[in-house]
């Protein structure tokens, strides 16, 4: 009689696990994990933010940051994290290209408009003949930069060239013979400029925030927002787009209230995309 009855508990146990998929014992509901990858400023900040959010749908968030560009897609790709949000569309196609990656884009968050920095000079025009322009190894930013500079009349582009795509290859005209260093990590170019090297630094504005420069008051120039194909997205792995974690993710980030938080504490260093 006595293992019937232990044979009766264990099976009682059971049931009850077996239907805890959506609720635990407390009534709460069940919640499902998602692990992302940002970088630190403004990406981090703004997925802490959503954190309690998701948490009230569901989904346990973790945020695990990075400090370059490369690690977030090998991670992803590693399937070590579930999405990561820290690029913009011209250079997660510029890493599937190089790396074979099949990711795709879940959707659109934020833009962060480029910044050219300088101790030495208040605006483009001020930079002398054979002045260095310091901006990252990161070829994907290139063409935004040069395209600020050929709307300054600083140099021009040759008929046709892809905004996204162009390179230093591909200026035709430099009447003051502006010199380029593009062998930089994008994440040592804060300090480049602290240091005073160079005649302008060309920074991306996480790490201009996150080493508390302000992106829309310290540049002699900011690319516009405009038409900007620069928007910063949340990337998965092909397929994983339609996961209702991912999908409410994206809804999440893109919601009236984290687009205000955007818009309130950057205050147009970082741009809704939504806006």
């Amino acid at each position: 009689m006595k293992k019937w009855i232990a044979l009766l508990t264990v099976a009682f146990v059971l049931v009850l696990a077996a239907c805890g998929g959506k609720n635990n014992a407390g009534g709460e509901k069940e919640t499902g994990k998602l692990v992302v990858g940002a970088s630190n400023v403004p990406h981090a900040e703004i997925l802490e933010k959503a954190k309690p959010i998701l948490k009230e749908k569901g989904i346990d968030l973790k945020i695990v940051t990075f400090q370059d560009y490369i690690l977030p897609n090998k991670a992803l790709a590693d399937k070590e994290i579930d999405a990561n949000y820290f690029q913009h569309i011209p250079y997660l196609e510029s890493q599937k290209k190089e790396y074979g990656y099949d990711f795709v884009n879940a959707g659109g968050i934020h833009i962060e408009p480029i910044g050219i920095y300088s101790k030495k000079y208040k605006s483009l025009e001020e930079l002398p003949e054979g002045a260095t322009i310091i901006m990252s190894n990161s070829v994907a930013d290139h063409g935004r930069i040069l395209s600020m500079l050929q709307e300054k009349g600083l140099i021009k582009l040759k008929d046709g060239v892809d905004k996204t795509k162009a390179t230093v290859q591909d200026i035709v005209e430099n009447p003051k013979k502006l010199k380029f260093k593009t062998d930089v990590d994008a994440g040592l170019l804060p300090q480049i400029y602290k240091n005073n090297e160079g005649d302008a630094v060309v920074i991306n504005a996480n790490y201009a925030l996150d080493a508390g420069l302000n992106p829309a008051k310290d540049p002699i120039a900011v690319e516009s927002p405009k038409d900007n194909p620069y928007v910063n997205i949340i990337a998965v792995r092909k397929g994983d787009e339609n996961r209702k974690e991912i999908k409410t993710l994206v809804e999440v980030l893109q919601s009236k209230e984290i687009q205000d938080f955007i818009k309130e504490k950057y205050k147009g260093a970082v741009i809704p995309a939504a806006q």
